[in-house]
């Protein structure tokens, strides 16, 4: 697609009523457009200026702000100009239909994005970085989606591919001059520097993905264990507030009860289930066949165990973290039998540990040291795909007979990194990736 033939129009703000709509308009065509619409002769780049939009016959569709980014230092690397109205959807509407009736093409989802890419504004990368900084639902994803939108991520797999391009580079010089000998410790050295500059900084990078996906994806946790053992009170202390029904009475939990939250940055959903006993009460019993349902698909399950009652320290079934309840009521002795965090619902002891195991469940202790790390599985794939290929490449670089088929796996590692920041041939990888944008992005 030639990305200059046509300019672009979309509403760049959500739907629904608001203090300020923004349209957004992309391309060669988009500064015309505006002055047809205002009947301005000039409009000062990087400045905002107040005007009054108008139809075909002159009536006043809104008025607001108008600011003009001239290409190619502009979001796109084109013209870009967005109008800040008021944020009625009929006026916006209104807005909209009018600049697609004076030669505008309604943008389609990412186009905006997509564009920068094109032109060389930002890796792809970034431009993924973009919906993250949308999606994110924690603070600490926000400061992550911000690190990968200002290229240091990018810049950390093309330093990866710099390294790629160089250990091939001799690799080459070896075949072109095949009369020459090559020094086993020439050979040696190479693989020595694929293994540490290349091998270690992925596999770091890789080590870091559990955790960093989980912060845009989040995670599920599970509470399972007997009746009374305190699961529906630790939702409750977990979640900062009353979600749940707190009774004496066995059984009273008798559904899955859900409650969202965040540990460390990772925004958890978390699972209050009904006491696991056996039971004749029909309903009580879908309740256990739903909780075991939803230990099954969780990614932590949390057995909770009352530390005065004995009977309650064995779960029939597999579960990650035992937990003790109750330790505020219990003599020492009984507390050193326990294998598993201690903890008082009651007085809120143990719940920093409860909360630091968790959050070293979830990958938190693979990223300590890095800045930067991997956020989403396209990216886990492309890396996991390179350092494969890496690892093929190594043995057959010792190997003189074989140092042409180590320079291939190589060079697909280099093409697998390049699919990250969107470099090589990458227009399906482009479709895919933006596909998942919004309209006016």
């Amino acid at each position: 697609m030639n990305v200059t033939a046509t300019t672009i129009v979309a509403i760049a703000t959500p739907m629904g009523r608001g203090g300020i709509g923004i349209i957004r308009l992309s391309g060669s065509q988009a500064l015309a457009v505006v002055k047809s619409l205002s009947h301005k002769e000039t409009v000062k780049p990087r400045y905002p200026q107040l005007c009054t939009w108008k139809d075909v016959d002159g009536e006043v569709i809104d008025s607001g702000l108008v600011l003009y980014f001239p290409g190619p230092a502009s979001y796109t690397g084109e013209d870009v100009v967005e109008l800040q109205g008021h944020g009625s959807p009929v006026l916006l509407h209104a807005l909209l239909r009018r600049c697609i009736d004076l030669g505008c093409v309604p943008a389609e989802p990412g186009e905006f994005t997509r564009r920068a890419v094109e032109n060389g504004c930002m890796d792809l990368s970034q431009a993924e970085a973009v919906v993250a900084c949308i999606d994110a639902a924690t603070e600490r994803a926000g400061k992550q989606a911000q690190k990968h939108l200002a290229g240091i991520f990018g810049q950390k797999i093309e330093s990866l591919m710099d390294t790629i391009t160089g250990v091939v580079a001799h690799v080459e010089a070896c075949l072109d001059f095949p009369e020459e000998e090559i020094p086993e410790l020439f050979l040696s050295q190479l693989c020595d520097q694929l293994n540490r500059d290349l091998s270690v900084p992925m596999q770091s990078l890789l080590a870091s993905a559990s955790f960093g996906e989980r912060l845009f994806s989040g995670a599920s946790i599970a509470i399972v264990g007997a009746p009374n053992v305190g699961k529906s009170s630790l939702l409750n202390l977990l979640a900062g507030r009353e979600r749940a029904i707190v009774s004496d009475i066995a059984g009273t939990t008798r559904d899955v009860l859900e409650v969202d939250f965040e540990i460390h940055g990772i925004p958890v959903r978390l699972v209050d289930t009904a006491g696991m006993r056996e039971s004749t009460d029909v309903i009580e019993q879908e309740g256990v066949r739903r909780a075991k349902e939803a230990a099954d698909v969780a990614d932590v399950v949390i057995f909770l165990a009352d530390a005065e009652r004995e009977d309650t320290w064995y779960l029939d079934g597999s579960y990650d973290l035992a937990v003790f309840n109750k330790i505020d009521l219990i003599d020492l002795e009984k507390h050193n039998k326990m294998d598993g965090i201690s903890l008082s619902v009651h007085t809120g002891e143990g719940l920093d540990k409860l909360l630091e195991s968790l959050a070293e469940m979830l990958g938190e202790k693979l990223v300590d040291g890095e800045d930067v790390f991997v956020t989403n599985e396209r990216h886990r794939i492309a890396i996991q795909n390179a350092e494969r290929y890496v690892q093929a490449a190594i043995p057959m670089l010792v190997c003189e007979e074989q140092l042409d088929l180590g320079a291939l796996e190589l060079r697909r590692a280099w093409s697998a990194l390049g699919s990250i920041v969107g470099v090589g041939d990458v227009e399906s990888i482009l479709d895919r990736v933006f596909s998942e944008f919004c309209i006016g992005k």
